[in-house]
């Protein structure tokens, strides 16, 4: 069957797949010719065969707890890691689930370990079409959103804990990957509630994740803003700087990409609910030559092809490809999803002027995997990875997995 994007400048279509009718997926890695998929509401991960672009092969699915979801992966070093948690998120509505945060009681929820999977699991992928679990880390809470591992000894992940308002940064050592441990933990003042802190804000604070470059973790904090972290001392990481920006504007800090030989960082703030339902998020550009003092200096410009605010669903930003090592890698290209509206790349060589110059605008799908719980009947672009080679591997929550090639 032909597939006809919606709206597309400067990217091609290559290939498709809906995963063995697994669709719901979320972040995407590409390592040696396969791509791994975390998914949504298929409580597993998809290893699909992508040395042919044209035509990508499923061949393999890792399985989780069936009340678990595993939307986030890394892969490096020929491991993968991959997130187990609850799903909080099917016991309520999307409004509620982006509002605002509770202390942790895992309890509430079952036995952990039988009524539900909480932490990271770690697989062997030296046959990469057959990862093989050799670990796991298990916490003391409800588990993991997402991670950073671009290989060597240490990762960094949000953990939902016990006693904690919501996710914090956990640093796990990975020097026996069979035995992951915590190295150390860092949060926000006000997040302990069971150590007697108490929150001075009354949105979602949370970590969604942070991205580590040279000892730095920029942390997002979605309502929270964004940290920026040294954490040289893996037991003990030191704020430098802590910016928020909601209220005024509408938060949801998802993702910071650094790119240090310019000084900046680039910052996507989550449309987290209906166009409809909140005001418009941004992705900002910081300059942080000065990193105790990070400053904003621009925006991106708001993709205009089409009239996405009367199409409905979730238009904005969403994930921007992170510069991983081994991937593409560039200071002045930036790629970006924007859910309703595909994937998007922007010029930055004037970090001032951001310039849109491609993007992809995926069909609508032809089967819906996520349940919608207040979320609109839309396309949802969520994922993007890019490979050296300008091949772009754009995930959707309901339609699988798009391979596209840049033409830039």
């Amino acid at each position: 069957m032909t597939i006809l994007p919606d709206s597309a400048k400067g990217i091609s279509l290559l290939g498709h797949t809906d995963q063995g009718g697994r669709g719901d997926g979320v972040q995407v890695m590409v390592d040696r010719g396969y791509a791994y998929v975390g998914t949504r509401v298929s409580r597993g991960i998809m290893v699909t065969d992508v040395r042919d672009p044209r035509n990508p092969r499923p061949v393999n699915f890792l399985p989780i707890h069936r009340n678990s979801w595993s939307m986030h992966l890394q892969t490096a070093d020929n491991l993968l890691l991959g997130i187990e948690e609850l799903d909080i998120k099917a016991l309520m509505s999307q409004q509620d689930y982006y509002a605002k945060s509770n202390q942790v009681d895992s309890s509430r929820y079952g036995v952990r370990g039988q009524d539900f999977s909480a932490g990271m699991r770690v697989y062997d992928t030296t046959d990469p079409a057959n990862p093989r679990p050799i670990g796991f880390l298990e916490v003391q809470g409800l588990g993991l959103h997402r991670i950073w591992y671009v290989g060597g000894r240490y990762a960094y992940a949000s953990a939902l804990l016990d006693g904690y308002l919501d996710h914090i940064l956990i640093v796990i050592d990975l020097q026996d990957p069979t035995r992951p441990v915590e190295a150390g933990r860092w949060w926000i003042p006000g997040m302990w509630t069971a150590g007697g802190e108490t929150p001075s804000w009354k949105n979602r604070v949370a970590l969604h994740h942070a991205i580590v470059v040279d000892d730095i973790a920029y942390g997002s904090w979605r309502d929270g803003g964004l940290t920026i972290l040294d954490v040289k001392d893996k037991s003990k990481p030191k704020l430098i700087a802590h910016r928020c920006w909601s209220p005024p504007f509408g938060g949801g800090t998802h993702n910071a990409v650094p790119l240090h030989d310019r000084g900046l960082l680039i910052v996507a703030d989550e449309a987290t609910l209906n166009i409809d339902q909140e005001q418009m998020k941004r992705t900002w550009v910081f300059d942080i030559r000065m990193p105790e003092n990070p400053v904003s200096i621009a925006t991106f410009p708001t993709p205009n092809d089409q009239d996405y605010v009367a199409m409905g669903g979730q238009f904005g930003p969403h994930n921007l490809h992170e510069n991983r090592p081994g991937s593409f890698q560039s200071s002045t290209t930036i790629f970006a999803t924007w859910q309703s509206a595909g994937v998007r790349v922007f010029d930055i060589s004037d970090a001032f002027h951001p310039v849109e110059t491609a993007y992809f605008v995926p069909p609508q799908p032809t089967r819906w995997m996520e349940p919608m719980r207040g979320r609109a009947k839309m396309r949802h672009s969520a994922d993007v990875f890019v490979s050296k080679e300008g091949l772009i591997y754009l995930t959707d929550y309901d339609a699988g997995l798009y391979i596209l090639q840049w033409n830039g």
